[in-house]
């Protein structure tokens, strides 16, 4: 068997003052182009996972999020056919800024119950289960 790298990448669960959870559709162009997932991306050689989803979020959501406002949740780990990804979701509530799409296809802003509504990458699914049981 072949060792895989592993690829980290950081994501967050943004919830709302009504309890929603915002989900973001990857634009066409990229790999699983058209699913849904939480906003975030991949960490930097020498970057701290907190300092990458700040980073992340600034660019890809127009928002700017405090460090003491991503509490660590749980991760993801998952095998693609040529990397293993291992992802930690941060819950967040509280940031400054209009969150904006603008690397995503869309935005949506969904109850913790019908996140299981919208089709994910394998590796954000499972963490669907998390959120609503916690939510």
């Amino acid at each position: 068997m072949t060792a895989l790298p592993t690829v980290l990448v950081v994501a967050v669960a943004l919830i709302d003052a009504d309890g929603r959870v915002l989900i973001a559709q990857r634009p066409e162009g990229k790999q699983m182009a058209g699913l849904w997932e939480f906003p975030g991306g991949k960490v930097e050689p020498g970057e701290r996972p907190e300092a990458a989803l700040i980073r992340e979020l600034k660019e890809e959501l127009g928002i700017d999020v405090n460090e003491a406002c991503l509490a660590p949740f749980v991760f993801a780990s998952h095998a693609y056919d040529s990397f293993h990804l291992l992802m930690p979701l941060y819950l967040c509530r509280r940031w400054s800024g209009t969150v904006t799409a603008h690397e995503h296809a869309a935005l949506k802003w969904v109850r913790p119950n019908a996140l299981s509504d919208w089709p994910m990458p394998p590796a954000d699914a499972p963490l669907v289960a998390w959120l609503r049981d916690l939510l």
